[in-house]
């Protein structure tokens, strides 16, 4: 009986014992990894980013709406060093990448749809909220198809990138708010609403983007291109919300602009091969 009920004690713990092995070390497998910590200094900067995401929903909510924009270009900008800076310093780890997704949902998703919803998508009830949520589960849908698709090749983003629809609406915003006041009348709203679903439907979309991450800014350039920089900066300090309201435009039309010349060219294409054929 005794050699009975052994036999049966080991039988069930053969099973049990690798599966509790397995669950320690997935246990222990997360304070080893970050037992070394974290890089400072790339993160440190995606904290400015969504920092100044934040600081954009308070501005807005306080009416201050220049300063929601100019917080969105800041988060902008922290967005584009980030990444830089990690790789420059060697510090690039999957820790780094997921943060600096929620950064991004934060200051490219929720700051510039609650920006425009606090100035005019409030005043159209129902409608407003509901072009408000598209806008920011399409900003979650692009950040989550961009980091399944991590290891591909990103010289083109398919679909618009989250920091360039989030420049297009608080670019918008800002120049409407100025034009139309705190207070817009009924078009202003309806304009801001379609700017605010266009630019949501179009970073789900299909078309694809150029990617600045194919620029490599360690290579020699003729001197020329530093001239037309200079010029740059000085067309944009004119009048920077406008000025960035129609590049952040025409960038969100290359998508579809790009993708209608293609496919013109290649119809003119076939029927010139029917026609010769």
């Amino acid at each position: 009986m005794k050699r009975r009920e052994d036999k049966a004690g080991g039988a069930a713990d053969t099973p049990v014992r690798p599966r509790l092995r397995a669950v320690d070390e997935l246990r222990r497998a997360p304070r080893d990894r970050y037992r070394r910590g974290i890089a400072l200094l790339p993160n440190l900067i995606t904290t400015g980013a969504m920092f100044a995401g934040f600081y954009a929903i308070v501005a807005a909510m306080n009416g201050r709406y220049v300063a929601a924009g100019v917080a969105v270009y800041v988060a902008m900008f922290l967005d584009a060093a980030d990444g830089r800076v990690a790789r420059l310093t060697s510090s690039e780890s999957a820790f780094g990448a997921q943060y600096d997704s929620l950064s991004d949902m934060v200051a490219f998703g929720v700051a510039p749809a609650l920006v425009t919803f606090s100035w005019a998508l409030s005043g159209l009830g129902q409608v407003g909220w509901v072009v408000t949520f598209v806008y920011m589960a399409c900003a979650a849908l692009r950040l989550a198809r961009f980091n399944a698709a991590a290891s591909e090749d990103h010289s083109a983003f398919m679909g618009l990138p989250s920091p360039a629809a989030a420049g297009l609406v608080a670019s918008a915003t800002w120049v409407w708010s100025e034009a139309a006041g705190a207070d817009p009348n009924i078009l202003a709203r309806a304009g801001i609403a379609l700017v605010a679903l266009a630019t949501g439907l179009l970073m789900v979309s299909n078309f694809k983007y150029f990617s600045l991450k194919v620029i490599n800014f360690r290579d020699r350039v003729p001197f020329v291109t530093l001239v037309a920089v200079a010029l740059g900066f000085a067309i944009v300090v004119a009048d920077p919300p406008r000025v960035l309201l129609v590049i952040f435009a025409a960038y969100a039309l290359s998508g579809p602009a790009h993708y209608f010349w293609n496919k013109a060219r290649r119809s003119s294409g076939d029927s010139a091969v029917e026609k010769h054929g």
